[in-house]
């Protein structure tokens, strides 16, 4: 069994290092930090960090460590939730001894010495608590790392309404939520918008474009990013905002940024990530996203949406 295989590595190891990736979610947050938060509990002599930059709206969940680059040299490194090693947050996780991938996407980048990759799992976090569930004589799961397992969970399947929501899912919420922790203030962190993403929000419907076939896009600008108050990263938190409205199958939030232009992509039905695999990007068959470099090829972008829509729709 590979959880087995993994915990027989982590009990190898004093120093174990944990990654995820780079524009970090609730699931790269909840899976990194819940995964260290049950080897500390179980294995309170060894050293555990995680690392990768900061995200402010995830400090409700966690902080990131420092550590030197010397404490690679003889560490376990553990990744999480990064389906290539490009979206690694920490280029340091080469400098470790051995090297582990626990992830839910489908595979992109067949990296490390242990690779876990369950495409069936609705998140990473789900996987996290399996690893738990399968080794539970061995390891102790409390109520932290409970939390940020859920929270992990619900990011990743969207408050469970996503398809990726299976029968296994709810039935590890269900454990889940007998731990103490606030689920209603974990909401409201999770979910608070502020005023500049309320008002973005508020031009995207306004300017949504939306082809006789389905497919919806909105163009982001830096002006525009500029005249809102907002980062690039921060669009993150409106590109769900087109999923409610009729007629709309796929859609595209196309947002500029200082050397590329992100493309999150978000589908009903449709196959995506093949599409953005053919744009630097890549991610599930209804949630995908992709980089382009001119405004140009988002007309190719969405030509090649239009064609999976007219695929899956014949």
């Amino acid at each position: 069994m590979i959880t087995q295989q993994i915990l027989d590595k982590i009990k190898e190891y004093n120093q174990i290092i944990i990654h995820r990736h780079v524009r970090p979610d609730p699931d790269a947050y909840g899976s990194q930090n819940a995964l260290a938060e049950i080897i500390k509990e179980s294995f309170p002599e060894k050293k555990v960090a995680v690392v990768g930059e900061e995200e402010e709206y995830l400090h409700f969940l966690a902080k990131m460590d420092t550590i030197p680059d010397t404490i690679f040299e003889d560490a376990l490194v553990i990744v999480c939730d990064t389906a290539n090693q490009e979206r690694i947050s920490d280029t340091r996780y080469v400098k470790g001894k051995e090297l582990i991938k626990i992830d839910h996407h489908p595979v992109v980048d067949a990296y490390g010495d242990i690779q876990w990759v369950d495409t069936d799992a609705s998140s990473t976090s789900e996987m996290i608590y399996q690893f738990y569930e399968d080794n539970k004589e061995q390891l102790v799961m409390n109520n932290r790392a409970a939390k940020l397992i859920y929270c992990g969970i619900v990011g990743d399947t969207g408050r469970f309404l996503f398809p990726s929501t299976t029968n296994r899912t709810f039935e590890y919420a269900a454990e889940l939520v007998k731990y103490s922790f606030d689920r209603t203030e974990m909401y409201q962190e999770m979910y608070k918008t502020t005023i500049d993403i309320a008002r973005l929000r508020g031009y995207i419907l306004q300017n949504v474009h939306i082809s006789r076939k389905g497919v919806s896009h909105v163009k982001i600008t830096k002006a525009l990013l500029e005249e809102f108050h907002l980062q690039p990263n921060e669009t993150s938190a409106v590109v769900g905002v087109l999923g409610d409205i009729e007629g709309i199958n796929v859609w595209g939030i196309f947002v500029e940024e200082d050397d590329c232009i992100r493309v999150r992509l978000r589908s009903k039905g449709p196959v995506i990530n093949t599409v953005a695999a053919k744009f630097e990007g890549g991610g599930h068959p209804l949630a995908a996203g992709a980089k382009i470099y001119n405004w140009d090829q988002m007309e190719e972008v969405l030509t090649e949406l239009e064609n999976a829509s007219d695929e899956y729709y014949g």
